[in-house]
């Protein structure tokens, strides 16, 4: 069985290269397009309902996924108010995979920010976290921005899964 993989965007703008960028990421871990995109931009105020029941079932797809990819734009040194909504929606252990912080900026005075603003909340919501990734939003598009770090992290991921998501370094 193949480990599934998921991505989930906090970029406030719809297909933004945030988005690009996550689904490279996926495609780089697993060789193949994730099995579930979630766009946060696209769900707009059902965020903000607490009753929203496709909200709800997203946060339990998202909880069940072997590997999630989560990134961001940097915003003031850290994930946008749009992640932190969706997160807040996780009670306590609800985000059990593995999960691969990503964050992307403009200039490398935030290169730490997916280690010290993204990776201890998905921490505190029950997953296991890998190495983040900080991306100057420029190069957002090349992979060979991301080969070493995806080369050091993918034999990682399948020793927590226990399962290979199908590339080999």
């Amino acid at each position: 069985m193949t480990a599934r993989i998921a991505v989930v965007v906090g970029n406030p703008k719809p297909a933004s290269r945030t988005l690009a960028a996550a689904q490279l990421v996926a495609r780089g871990l697993a060789g193949r397009e994730p099995d579930l995109v979630l766009d946060l931009a696209t769900l707009g105020p059902a965020l903000l309902d607490w009753e929203d029941a496709s909200v709800t079932s997203w946060v339990s797809d998202v909880g069940a996924t072997d590997v999630v990819v989560v990134a961001s734009p940097t915003y003031k040194g850290t994930y946008t108010g749009l992640l932190k909504l969706f997160l807040d929606r996780f009670p306590p252990g609800g985000l059990r995979g593995v999960v691969v912080p990503l964050m992307l900026g403009a200039g490398l005075g935030h290169a730490l920010a997916p280690e010290l603003s993204l990776r201890p909340v998905l921490t505190e919501l029950g997953a296991t976290t890998v190495r983040g990734h900080y991306q100057l939003d420029s190069l957002y598009d090349d992979p060979d921005a991301y080969g070493s770090w995806l080369r050091e992290i993918r034999p990682l991921i399948d020793a927590l899964t226990h399962e290979a998501l199908g590339v080999v370094a």
